[in-house]
């Protein structure tokens, strides 16, 4: 490969939260046992160097010694409808389609308040991503899950009558949908999005979709943006995306949304501009220039092609040596959501029990329950392969 996904990156005494929080914040592994040094596998970051055009894109802005006011500039609407076209064949976009966002949650909570109020009932997936359970009830809405249900091929798939009969019982019209999902990794297809927003079109309901993820696709897996499945899609969808997860940003904050409808884009644009915090970053604008030239196409294809195997060696190491977890091999992200029921039961042991093996033997894994998975552990696999399968040993050997 041309870039780097094989080098352990020292992280600590860098601000990362993944590996100097431990044993210090909420939610955060315990210190391991003398002996292991630590896996980052809980906080959903990535322990690769990014591609070297993002920090050279900084360094070059940082290297004149005024950062006063700004205005954005037309590369950085030029890098984003260009990177849509060639990663996601998007057709039609414009500057005045993209409004920036501090954070995709931020995106989320202007659009949220735009077209509902607090106290009214809003449409999620089960399970869920935390950070939508936090700001959405945080703001005084009032959540309603519908639970994907798993086939016969163990798929997580949308249950669309259990969604049509939740939306009219609760007279929801908002949806927040996430695509490809999060923390389960279903990228869905095309059908199932058209299925879904002819729901939404039936019961009027407006979709704000969280489409961070879109980037990071596995096995050959393709991202369909929503908007781009039926008209009603399009004007009745504010989506969300970021450079963040695709290139390990989230500490430069910076995300922005695509809204074709004026309406629509008009009342979101006006709600997150209210409390005056909604304001970009000027090396964080010239991060996502950096990030969405063709080496960061290149750069993200050769990342996906090493979370592909990381999650394919670590899929077939749990089928054939850990019996009573299951996993659903994702096609996109690169987390791993364990069933851990079976094995709990059949050894009488707590998930509390069996996080803490793992945090004792340097598995740095995430309580899956804040997901919505009563008995589940999440993994994070953005490592370089030799974590990875130091990991799994460590787990067969000391844990399961």
């Amino acid at each position: 490969m041309k870039y780097d996904f094989t080098t352990i990156m020292e992280r600590n005494g860098k601000d990362a939260v993944a590996i100097d929080g431990i044993g210090k914040i909420p939610m955060a592994p315990t210190t391991p046992k003398d002996g292991f040094d630590f896996i980052p596998m809980w906080v959903a970051d990535m322990n690769f160097p990014t591609v070297p055009t993002i920090p050279a894109a900084i360094i070059e802005r940082a290297s004149h010694p005024a950062y006063g006011y700004f205005e954005i500039c037309d590369e950085y609407y030029a890098s984003i409808i260009k990177w849509h076209e060639t990663r996601n064949q998007v057709t039609g976009l414009s500057k005045e389609h993209i409004g920036y966002e501090n954070g995709v949650l931020g995106g989320v909570i202007s659009a949220l308040t735009s077209y509902a109020s607090p106290g009214d009932a809003v449409l999620l997936h089960s399970p869920t991503y935390i950070g939508f359970t936090g700001c959405i009830t945080q703001n005084g809405y009032h959540i309603i899950l519908s639970e994907l249900k798993k086939d016969s091929q163990g798929i997580y798939r949308m249950d669309y009558e259990d969604m049509e009969a939740k939306i009219k019982a609760s007279h929801i019209h908002v949806a927040v949908m996430c695509s490809p999902h999060n923390p389960t990794g279903r990228v869905w297809e095309r059908w199932e999005l058209e299925r879904a927003m002819k729901i939404f079109e039936d019961n009027e309901v407006t979709v704000i979709s969280d489409e961070i993820w879109s980037d990071i696709l596995l096995n050959g897996h393709r991202h369909i943006p929503l908007q781009s499945v039926s008209e009603y899609a399009r004007e009745h969808t504010a989506a969300v995306y970021a450079p963040s997860k695709t290139f390990n940003l989230a500490g430069l904050i910076g995300s922005y949304h695509i809204i074709y409808n004026q309406a629509l884009r008009d009342r979101i644009q006006s709600k997150g501009s209210k409390p005056h915090y909604n304001s970009m970053n000027v090396l964080s604008m010239h991060a996502l220039i950096g990030a969405y030239r063709p080496e960061g196409s290149e750069w993200v294809d050769e990342l996906c092609e090493t979370l592909s195997g990381n999650i394919n060696y670590a899929c077939d190491f749990i089928d054939q040596n850990i019996s009573g977890v299951t996993v659903t091999k994702p096609e996109g992200t690169y987390m791993l959501f364990l069933d851990c029921t079976r094995w709990c039961a059949d050894h009488k042991k707590t998930l509390d029990e069996l996080l803490k093996a793992g945090w004792d033997v340097g598995v740095g894994w995430q309580d899956g329950r804040p997901f919505h998975g009563p008995c589940h552990i999440r993994m994070n696999l953005a490592v370089p392969f030799t974590r990875v399968k130091e990991a799994f040993d460590r787990l067969v050997q000391h844990v399961f």
